[in-house]
């Protein structure tokens, strides 16, 4: 399973890259937003930042919702950087958008994934990942992690050549059943990843260690 990182922060994303484990990562406006940066320029520039950091691929939200807006926005966005997947919402013209980019051979995220139905759609029209929020659906009392195993039973099914990149992941227990259900891809805040290194035992047993390393000088 793949690991990317859901933030714009560069110091999260060099943190991540320098524990060897990162393979991407997703962003959206409002993680742009939260880092303080707007405006066209200063977002793109911000982009071709974090394709220097990650050799990997580096979803790139588009603003717009009308097709021929989407269009020319993610051909824009294409050029920033071999390493950019044009990310679209899950709307009547962001279908439509994922198949021309699929025929123009750039590659593509599909966002707002909430039912199998949109995943089946976005896949048809050629996206490259599909989006399913996981954390949104838990909030509104509906099991996020049951959507991932429908999307993963009609991928199969039909053999469809797009990942399933699992978003909006809130702990490392989504990543864990991620993981078990067969995701292709999870995108998680940093803290979530990190989380994954706990466990009480493993800081008994290194206090333990150290303890009898010390007795042994």
């Amino acid at each position: 399973m793949k690991f990317f990182i859901d933030t714009a922060n560069l110091d999260q994303i060099r943190e991540a890259q320098d524990l060897g484990i990162l393979d991407g990562v997703t962003t959206n406006p409002s993680l742009m937003a939260k880092e303080g940066i707007s405006g066209k320029d200063a977002i793109n520039a911000h982009y071709k930042t974090i394709c220097d950091i990650v050799d990997g691929d580096i979803s790139a939200e588009v603003l717009s919702t009308t097709y021929e807006e989407m269009i020319a926005e993610g051909e824009e966005l294409a050029k920033i950087h071999e390493n950019i997947v044009v990310k679209i919402p899950m709307i009547k013209d962001g279908v439509k958008a994922l198949k021309y980019f699929s025929d123009k051979g750039i590659k593509t995220n599909c966002t707002l994934i909430f039912s199998a139905g949109q995943a089946l759609l976005a896949a048809k029209a050629g996206a490259n990942y599909v989006s399913p929020f996981l954390g949104r659906l838990d909030d509104i009392s509906v099991d996020g992690l049951n959507l991932i195993e429908e999307i993963r039973m009609i991928f199969d099914n039909y053999d469809y050549d797009c990942e399933i990149l699992a978003a909006s992941i809130r702990s490392p227990m989504h990543i864990i059943n991620c993981a078990k259900i067969g995701a292709d891809v999870i995108t998680s805040p940093l803290a979530s990843i990190l989380n994954l290194l706990n466990h009480p035992l493993t800081d008994k047993g290194l206090a333990q260690f150290v303890a009898d390393a010390e007795k042994m000088k």
